[in-house]
């Protein structure tokens, strides 16, 4: 059964940090699709199970931007 979850995602701000979050995100096992919405500086993962907030935390970091908080 696949799950969702929302991330807001601090200095996302075009299509390039699109990308690079979601090509990051994407490697994180289990992860099955990465929905982007820039305008609300969010990403919505779709996964197999759920996946830990510190996985989702280190992808977007080393894509070089940062969790926000709400």
């Amino acid at each position: 059964m696949a799950t969702n979850a929302t991330y807001n995602v601090a200095g996302m701000t075009c299509g390039g940090c699109a990308g690079k979050v979601t090509d990051q995100v994407e490697q994180i096992p289990g992860v099955l699709d990465v929905d982007v919405d820039l305008a609300a500086g969010a990403i919505t993962l779709t996964s197999e199970s759920d996946i830990s907030d510190a996985s989702v935390k280190q992808a977007v970091e080393k894509a070089g931007y940062k969790l926000a908080t709400a």
